[in-house]
C-alpha cells in the first residue's frame, strides 16, 4: 500500500479548468481550506486565460503551499506539463503551463487531464481509498476514464491511457451512447427532465435508462477485459442516474466470461463535491509517492 502523503500537513493547491469555469482551492489534511471559482472568457487569448489562472492561484496561495496540481480537459505532456488543444478554449493549442506557472510561483507544478484527476482524487480522498487497482469513469459532455494501478495513476506514454470512450460500439462509439447528451440527441429529453421523470417511475424514462444501463454494462465489460480493476467509481452528471440503471449494468456483467472479475468488482458513485479541486491537488501527492 502507498503511504498516504495527503494526510500530512502539507498544503497543496488544486486547480480545475473546465471550459468557462475555473476553480482553485488550497487543500490540507483532506480539507479544502479556501477556494475560489470564477467564470472565464473561454474565447480569450492564451495570455488572458493564463492571467486569470494565476489570479485564482494567488487568491488561495500561502507561504506553506508546496505545490500546485492542475486538471485540464485536454491531452497533456505530463512529464513537461504542456497542454494541447484544450477543449472549449481555442487559444490553448500548446501551452507550456507548468513552466509558466513555476516561473511565477517557484513551486512544483503538475498537470494532467480531468479524467485522470478524477481518478486520483477518488484514490486519495474518496471512495477509491481502499483499492490499489481502480478506475474512475466520469460521464458528462464526454466519457473520460482515469486508471489507478498498483496505487499509482497511470497516464500512458502520451497521457492517452483510458480513452475507452472512442472504442467502436454499435453504430458509433461508447462515448456516443454512454453520456447524458445521448438522451437529448436520441429522445429529445434533457437529462434533468429524464431524471425527474424516472423519480416519478415514468415508464418511458425507466425504459430509456434500462437501455442506457445495458450500454454502460458493455462499456464496463470493456474496462474489465483491459484492466480487471477492483473498483470502478462513476462521476459527473451521470452519477445521479445510477440507481435507475444499476440493475441493468449488473445484468450485462453477469454474462462476463470471467465470473471472478465480476464477483470481486465494486461499482461506486462519487459523492465528493470538491473532487475536481481535490483530484488536481492529488497530482502532487501521486507524483511524490515513493515505494
Amino acid at each position: 500500500m502507498i503511504k498516504d502523503l495527503s494526510q500530512n500537513e502539507q498544503s497543496v493547491i488544486g486547480v480545475f479548468l473546465g471550459g468557462k469555469i475555473l476553480r482553485a482551492g488550497r487543500v490540507n489534511n483532506n480539507v479544502v481550506e479556501a477556494s475560489v471559482s470564477m467564470e472565464i472568457d473561454n474565447y480569450g487569448s492564451e495570455e488572458e486565460i493564463l492571467s486569470q489562472m494565476m489570479e485564482a492561484i494567488e487568491k488561495v496561495i500561502t507561504p506553506e503551499v508546496v505545490g500546485v496540481g492542475i486538471g485540464v480537459p485536454s491531452l497533456v505532456d505530463v512529464s513537461r506539463g504542456i497542454v494541447y488543444n484544450v477543449e472549449h478554449i481555442p487559444s490553448w493549442r500548446q501551452v507550456q503551463l507548468a513552466d509558466l506557472l513555476k516561473s511565477r510561483f517557484e513551486i512544483d507544478i503538475y498537470v494532467n487531464n480531468d479524467a485522470n484527476c478524477f481518478a486520483v482524487g477518488e484514490k486519495y480522498y474518496g471512495k477509491g481509498r481502499p483499492y490499489s487497482n481502480m478506475v474512475g469513469v466520469i460521464a458528462g459532455e464526454g466519457l473520460g476514464v482515469g486508471i489507478i494501478t498498483n496505487d499509482r495513476l497511470y497516464s500512458g506514454t502520451n497521457c492517452g491511457a483510458g480513452e475507452f470512450g472512442y472504442i467502436p460500439y454499435r453504430d458509433h462509439n461508447y462515448e456516443h451512447y454512454c453520456t447524458p447528451g445521448y438522451f437529448e440527441l436520441k429522445y429529445g429529453m434533457r437529462s434533468k427532465t429524464l431524471l425527474a421523470r424516472a423519480k416519478k417511475e415514468d415508464k418511458i424514462a425507466l425504459a430509456i435508462l434500462e437501455q442506457f444501463g445495458i450500454d454502460m454494462g458493455h462499456f464496463i465489460q470493456t474496462i474489465l477485459f483491459a484492466l480487471d480493476p477492483q473498483c470502478i467509481i462513476l462521476g459527473g452528471p451521470i452519477a445521479s442516474f445510477y440507481p435507475f440503471f444499476e440493475s441493468h449494468v449488473w445484468k450485462v456483467l453477469r454474462k462476463f466470461p470471467y465470473p471472478k472479475s465480476v464477483e470481486n468488482l465494486t461499482i461506486a458513485v462519487s459523492d465528493e463535491p470538491d473532487v475536481s479541486i481535490l483530484g488536481a491537488a492529488a497530482l502532487y501527492f501521486d507524483a511524490k509517492q515513493q515505494y
